[in-house]
């Protein structure tokens, strides 16, 4: 097994396809027909994708535990009160997950990448369409209760879901006319618009071999991401405490059926958008451009210094 961390020699190793480059990241990537036993091995390793990894399965077990222990609390899951604060905590116990197994299993082959990805943006979009749940529950001011905008919160959350979900797969999609040069950049645009993270972003490339505390800006991405989550969930407690007096006698905005069927429409439509992709690129020659060629233009010459 190709030892992690440790840049490839061009001259002796055919072209790695281009879908695995990123920008300013000149070494540290693994095999790119790696097994799945090897993926999982790679998290133990000094790859450009351990920390991205790490950062997001660590989480994982913390928002699972906050969701358990409120499960536990008394009468939780029999207030109807404090259902949208666990349609919350759903999600945000799925997407670090997501991207975790995506970072995890991308490097193997180009279409098992896009695939992990396609998963992640459906995690993220069901995320942000979570967090509307409560804001509309807890959050929202009263003024605006049972006002149109409190009335259509909601479902144009989950429309939105729905919308970045394709942008983001269709922005992966090797048969769209979307020109290679330009697939990093609009996929990463589209992908900070449609999520709730997208202003904690930061453009920090670094040109400099990998390492685990390289600090590359996808890596300070999912801390600030994981860091985002925390204190919207405390965020949402405060306000479903101080108000839950008050905010009990008022008429939610959706209902149980109509919060269900949102949901179940949303979690549908994601996974619709996601299998649509997958058949489309599993039905894609092998000439496609994103599952071909080698590094970027200067990529080559830029391992070679």
């Amino acid at each position: 097994m190709e030892r992690a961390g440790h840049s490839d020699c061009p001259s002796l190793r055919p072209p790695r396809p281009q879908v695995f480059w990123e920008d300013g990241i000149m070494s540290g990537y693994r095999r790119p027909t790696s097994s799945a036993l090897d993926c999982v091995l790679s998290s133990f390793q000094m790859t450009n994708e351990t920390v991205n990894i790490w950062t997001h399965f660590l989480p994982t077990w913390y928002f699972l535990w906050r969701l358990l222990a409120l499960l536990e609390g008394p009468g939780f899951r029999a207030e109807p009160y404090d259902w949208p604060l666990l349609i919350f905590l759903l999600p945000a116990c799925l997407y670090p997950f997501a991207s975790c197994c995506a970072h995890t299993f991308s490097s193997m082959s180009p279409r098992a990448r896009h695939i992990c990805y396609f998963l992640d943006y459906g995690a993220l979009s069901l995320y942000s369409l979570g967090c509307a749940f409560p804001y509309a529950a807890y959050s929202m001011p009263a003024s605006w209760l049972h006002g149109r905008l409190h009335q259509l919160f909601v479902p144009a959350a989950a429309f939105n879901s729905l919308l970045c979900t394709s942008l983001s797969c269709y922005s992966r999609n090797g048969d769209q006319p979307v020109r290679v040069s330009q697939v990093p950049r609009t996929r990463k645009s589209w992908v900070q618009q449609g999520t709730p993270h997208g202003g904690l972003r930061l453009s920090l490339p670094v040109r400099q071999p990998s390492t685990l505390l390289q600090g590359h800006s996808h890596q300070l991405f999912h801390i600030c991401a994981v860091l985002g989550t925390h204190f919207q969930l405390e965020a949402v407690l405060a306000d479903m405490g101080s108000r839950r007096t008050w905010l009990a006698t008022q008429e939610p905005p959706l209902g149980l059926q109509g919060t269900v069927a949102t949901l179940g429409l949303a979690v549908a439509g994601n996974l619709f958008i996601i299998a649509a992709f997958t058949a489309s690129l599993l039905r894609a020659p092998g000439t496609c451009p994103l599952l071909q060629g080698g590094p970027p233009e200067g990529g080559a010459q830029a391992k070679q210094q």
